[in-house]
Formats: C-alpha cells, sequence, structure tokens
C-alpha cells in the first residue's frame, strides 16, 4: 500500500490478531506484581509518569513482573527460569510476527523473548502441548522490537488460537502486537445464510489503496461503529496539480473480500467524519486471482480514475475488469447510508471488491453482506 499509515512494517502488512477490539484477551501469567497483564494489549500507545507511585512502586503502564532471584545452584527462588503470560487471540490466524514493545522499560526490561503456540478450543489447562513458533530472541529496552517467524518452522503456516508470551528472566513489557493473517472457521459459515463479506474476522482484508496519510484501511473492516474519527480510513486533501486526468481523480481502496460470494447489502458509514466526509462513493467488482494481486501495479492502474475498463490493452496486458456494483452515490456527514434497491450485479460473484471515494476524505465501516459461493 502506498503512503503507509502511522505504525511498523509489520503493522503495514498484517492484523494484529490479539487486539482487544477483535476479542484478543490476556486470560493467565505467572506473575504480574508490579503492573498487570492486561495492558499488554492496550490499543493506547505506552505512556510514563514520572514520580506517580502506587504501593507496588512506580506506576508503569504495562507487564511487569517481580524480580526473580537466581540460587548459586542455577534454581530461582519461585522454580522458574522465565515469566509467561497465556493470550487468547480475537481472531485465530496464521503468525508471521510480534512486536515486543519495551517503552518506558529502560532498567527494568527483559533480557530475551519467546512465543509459543496453541491450536484449541476454550482455554489452555496444564494439559495443553504448546508449539514454540519464535526462539529465544534478545530485546532492547526502551523500544519496539520486531521479531519475525521464521518462514522454515513447521509452524509458521499453520493456524493458531492462543500464544504464550515468555520473557527471561523476567521484567516489563509495554505492549504486545501479535501480527498475521486471519484465517475464518469456515465452519461458522452456515450454508443460506447471510455473511458480511466485509467483516475482518471472516476474513476480508484490504489489499491496496491510493492513499492513508491519517489513519489506515484496515479500519473500515472492524467490528462495531468507529470510537473516533481515527477509527477509520481517512486520506488526505487531494490538490490540482494541473494534470487534467489526475485532477479529475479519486481515491480508491481494494478488498479482498472474506470469501467469494455475490454482493446483495451495502453500509457506508461516515461516523465521525464531518468536515472530511466524501461527497460520493462507487464500489466495483472483480474475481480475481494471486498473480493479479501481486501485480500492484496492473491491479491499481485505473484506480484513481472514474472510468470503465479500457479493453485495448492487448492480450500480453495483465487485464483486471471491474464490474459495476454500486454507481456513483452520495454520502453525508456522520451517518449511516445503507444501500439494497440500487445494488446491481446481484447475481454474479466476486473475490474483491474496489471502493471509489470522491474525490477524498474519511469512511469508518463497511459491511458488505451477501452469500458465499
Amino acid at each position: 500500500m502506498s503512503l503507509v499509515a502511522k505504525g511498523n512494517r509489520l503493522s503495514a502488512l498484517y492484523t494484529d490478531l490479539a487486539a482487544r477490539r477483535l476479542g484478543g484477551q490476556a486470560l493467565s501469567c505467572s506473575n504480574d506484581f508490579f503492573a498487570e497483564m492486561e495492558n499488554l494489549l492496550k490499543a493506547e500507545a505506552p505512556i510514563f509518569q514520572p514520580g506517580v507511585f502506587t504501593e507496588r512502586g512506580q506506576l508503569m503502564d504495562g507487564w511487569e513482573s517481580r524480580r526473580r532471584r537466581f540460587l548459586p545452584d542455577g534454581t530461582s527462588d519461585d522454580g522458574l527460569q522465565y515469566d509467561w503470560c497465556i493470550i487468547k487471540l480475537g481472531s485465530q490466524g496464521i503468525i508471521r510476527g510480534i512486536n515486543a514493545n519495551t517503552a518506558h522499560f529502560l532498567g527494568n526490561a527483559p533480557q530475551q523473548v519467546s512465543l509459543e503456540v496453541c491450536n484449541i478450543q476454550g482455554e489452555p489447562t496444564e494439559e495443553t502441548v504448546w508449539t514454540q513458533l519464535i526462539d529465544i530472541t534478545p530485546v532492547n529496552p526502551g523500544s519496539d522490537n520486531l521479531i519475525d517467524v521464521d518462514e522454515a518452522n513447521p509452524a509458521a503456516d499453520k493456524v493458531w488460537t492462543h500464544v504464550r508470551f515468555n520473557m527471561f528472566p523476567d521484567g516489563g513489557v509495554a505492549r504486545l502486537n501479535i501480527y498475521g493473517e486471519i484465517v475464518a472457521d469456515q465452519n461458522w459459515f452456515l450454508e443460506g445464510e447471510p455473511l458480511d463479506l466485509a467483516y475482518i474476522k471472516n476474513g476480508a482484508r484490504p489489499v491496496a489503496c491510493s492513499d492513508m496519510f491519517f489513519s489506515a484501511p484496515e479500519n473500515v473492516l472492524m467490528p462495531e461503529r468507529g470510537a473516533n474519527m481515527g477509527d477509520g480510513w481517512e486520506t488526505k486533501r487531494r490538490r490540482s496539480i494541473g494534470d487534467v486526468e489526475v485532477d479529475r481523480g479519486n481515491d480508491w481502496l481494494i478488498l479482498q473480500l472474506a470469501t467469494r460470494g455475490n454482493i446483495e447489502k451495502i453500509l457506508i458509514d461516515t461516523c465521525h467524519f464531518k468536515g472530511n466526509y466524501p461527497n460520493a462513493f462507487a464500489l466495483e467488482g472483480a474475481v480475481l486471482t494471486s498473480e493479479q494481486t501481486e501485480n500492484i501495479e496492473a491491479l491499481t492502474a485505473d484506480s484513481h480514475l472514474d472510468a470503465r475498463f479500457d479493453k485495448t490493452g492487448g492480450e500480453e496486458q495483465l487485464a483486471i475488469e471491474w464490474t459495476p456494483i454500486m454507481e456513483r452515490t452520495s454520502l453525508f456527514a456522520d451517518r449511516e447510508h445503507t444501500f439494497k434497491d440500487k445494488v446491481t450485479a446481484k447475481e454474479q460473484s466476486f473475490t474483491h471488491v474496489r471502493l471509489k471515494m470522491y474525490p477524498d476524505g474519511g469512511i469508518s465501516r463497511i459491511r458488505l453482506w451477501g452469500f458465499a459461493v
């Protein structure tokens, strides 16, 4: 995607599977004497309040265990060699990497971390078998620590529901992000049941966009209505540059649907976008292969233009024909817009959609209801 929103290289590519807004939850830990394990999954950036103390010491915004004391024989005072925290992922998926953010943990950060995983129904027990996904890895204090999953690990491409995050030998971590790709449980999709094809927990994801200067497009797929104006997809203001083709353009977003399906009802929510909502939108659909989605240049060739597919390109080009689903339609500030009768191509099925917004602005949520095929 172009113009990456604030974040890191992993957040730009993947979803935080442990995010609270997806249902991520810290279930248990070995010890959180100084700061509670629940802090690990906060969406807000870690803060530090110098001189603010509790009965257990300086107030820290993260998960922090007590100091572990090792005896001359190598054992510890509590019988453990490290601290651990078990987290239920908000959505099961394939894990590609983590960020163990040690912001503000300077003299009390762990030396190393590792990650174990399991795929189970319910909650882990003492009998749960854990699989090593990330080996013991050094981390730095007071910083992001981005750690990739080794592709050679046999567990790398498997689906997981829970993680056990370990820190050696003790200390504190401010935030933990588990980045990966949501893999929806197809057993939850009932035949003949309407499905939100643009819902992140069903497996929808953004593929490319024209711009995400203010906020990331992944937000439009999230649960519930947007919490604030930052909880949506917002582009920068389009400015005239004297090029007729560019100046008449629009911003756009390409989404991979949760599964191939036909679209029968559309919701566009401009919640919180009052002075910066788009004037209008249009929606198009296509059936794309992985080869086509990987060819970003061809995929986005005419996305900034309010124009139909040009079939004169020649046989050698990677041609993508977009089918109109919703013609250009006006939008209004801070409201949900629902469309059913105006939706076209209801009998056609698609794997991807292209949302165009004119000329720029912000959209909070997109819902595309239909049926899997």
